[in-house]
């Protein structure tokens, strides 16, 4: 693997999460040397979910909003909702954010970001996740973070598609990534290990994230899913998925 400078753009959205989340690019992050300073590696995936500033387009004060569902036969089925409150910083220019990460049982406490120019939904439904699993497994947190960087970096899937939204087909792309798949440490939690996700971009949503959804596979593929969550923007016409990579 290539050895590649810390992200700019993501340190500094990361910068006003440090009261809550641990610094995802950290985590498994290779250190730079001599050779790598001047020729950064970024995949197009890294970009598209970490670098891009997709709150560029955004005038606050304005509030993104998404629905979440949680599915599958592992635990109790849910539905709730998600929000990010944008405003103006002190000089004018977008954005802070405060998030509403789910509600009661489920909420997630964020902190509020001062200079946001990723939209800090993807980190938060992350957060969420990689919190999860270590409750699921008994594993570290730090070791999730590490294996969803290194597939964003290292064994992203991209693909240009077409979403639903407000009654138009819109253009996006999908980043999808099986983080567990080829990790040593699979004998943990081989169950779990089929979990994969998709992260649905587009321009012509607020925010430009369409979605995110993480889905674990039943050893027996007749049988329905363990575990399916979804959080899409509010406006989008959702097909739910029903075999790996389907939207």
């Amino acid at each position: 693997m290539a050895i590649r400078p810390p992200i700019p753009a993501l340190f500094a959205l990361l910068a006003g999460l440090a009261a809550c989340l641990p610094s995802w690019a950290a985590q498994g992050e290779p250190k730079p040397d001599a050779r790598a300073v001047s020729t950064p590696d970024y995949s197009a995936a890294e970009r598209l979910i970490f670098m891009d500033e997709h709150l560029s387009a955004e005038h606050p004060p304005a509030t993104l909003k998404y629905s979440f569902r949680k599915s599958g036969s592992l635990e109790p089925s849910f539905e709730d909702s998600v929000s990010i409150s944008l405003g103006q910083r002190p000089d004018g220019t977008c954005c802070t954010a405060s998030g509403s990460f789910l509600s009661g049982e489920h909420r997630l406490a964020l902190p509020e970001i001062d200079d946001a120019r990723s939209n800090p939904v993807i980190l938060y439904f992350l957060e969420h996740d990689v919190r999860d699993m270590q409750r699921l497994t008994k594993g570290q947190q730090a070791h999730f973070r590490k294996r969803i960087r290194m597939a964003v970096y290292n064994g992203a899937e991209v693909r240009a598609t077409t979403f639903r939204y407000r009654g138009k087909s819109i253009s996006g792309q999908e980043v999808s990534i099986a983080p567990y798949l080829d990790d040593p440490s699979r004998q943990r939690f081989a169950s779990l290990a089929r979990k994969h996700y998709v992260f649905m971009m587009s321009d012509a949503v607020p925010g430009r994230v369409y979605g995110i959804r993480s889905r674990i596979d039943n050893a027996d593929a007749s049988s329905p899913p363990l575990m399916v969550e979804e959080m899409y923007i509010d406006g989008a016409e959702v097909v739910t998925a029903s075999a790996p990579g389907a939207r």
